[in-house]
């Protein structure tokens, strides 16, 4: 009888294990994406330490800051930030950040802001910086706007001597706005060089903006090293997005990584952004570069 039972016990345990290995073959690959951290803003901002492990606890594998002011990352010294997010196993791969362009008077105090911003981002250990918008002289006309082409080339010197690269991100008004008959977005891309500034392509407000992502791989192949993966709200939720052409197209984008950004919410931020990495992991068709 003892023997009997001793049996049971171990075909049991036996088939249980083959249950958990059948269930883990099953469950979807994580991918290496990472989470653009203003989707958490209120949150983080309360409690950096507990916002970053949560982060991590969802299965994200780095982060982009949008807290850098004043040579600190929401407040923290860049390595101590450095030091919270490396041992969550979450490095930061990008950082949004920027200032106006300088005018006649301010030229030397502006260069100098980057001169600090772009060494607290060395010892935060990122490897790109992001602008996440412009002024609004930048719209006015494609003269203005070649004043900030001049200028994100110059920022992108400063930064590759530093070994970072310079970007931009776009909204809807890139794509929206024309002038003689010339898309604002378009003219960027004419007007910068590409070994000092690549473009942080938002697929939601490209999409909103009423262009085709795919287009502009096409036509400006290479140029678009992060993307912000983004929908309406959880991505995915809205149908809106044809996340499977894009990511076919990948390629010759230029894409590097993936970066999740949640604006709007169907529920809490966490499992919004939870929700949006879910959706990614278990969509077959998206593959990350690494």
């Amino acid at each position: 009888m003892k023997k009997r039972n001793l049996l049971s016990i171990v075909l049991i345990f036996a088939i249980s294990g083959i249950a958990v290995t059948i269930f883990d073959s099953c469950k979807p690959k994580q991918k290496y994406i990472g989470l653009q951290l203003y989707s958490i803003r209120d949150s983080i901002r309360k409690d950096v330490p507990g916002a970053i492990k949560k982060v991590a606890d969802m299965g994200y594998k780095f982060v982009e800051p949008a807290g850098y002011r004043d040579g600190k990352f929401y407040d923290m010294e860049p390595a101590d930030f450095k030091a919270l997010c490396d041992a969550n196993n979450l490095p930061i791969l990008s950082s949004h950040t920027g200032r106006n362009l300088y005018d006649s008077t301010n030229y030397t105090e502006t260069m100098a802001w980057w001169d600090q911003c772009i060494d607290a981002h060395v010892a935060a250990g990122a490897k790109y910086i992001v602008q996440p918008s412009m002024g609004r002289s930048a719209y006015e006309s494609l003269e203005s706007l070649k004043l900030w082409c001049d200028y994100f080339n110059e920022v992108g010197e400063k930064c590759n001597a530093k070994g970072i690269r310079f970007g931009y991100h776009n909204h809807d008004r890139e794509f929206t706005t024309v002038h003689d008959g010339v898309i604002m977005y378009d003219f960027m891309l004419a007007n910068t060089d590409p070994s000092k500034v690549f473009f942080q392509l938002d697929l939601y407000w490209c999409v909103v903006g009423e262009k085709d992502p795919v287009d502009y791989f096409k036509k400006y192949p290479g140029r678009f090293e992060l993307w912000h993966v983004k929908d309406k709200e959880e991505i995915g939720a809205s149908g809106m997005m044809d996340f499977e052409s894009i990511w076919a197209a990948r390629d010759i984008s230029g894409m590097k990584y993936g970066i999740v950004e949640v604006e709007k919410y169907n529920f809490d931020v966490f499992t919004s952004c939870q929700k949006s990495l879910e959706f990614l992991n278990a969509a077959d068709y998206i593959v990350m570069p690494k």
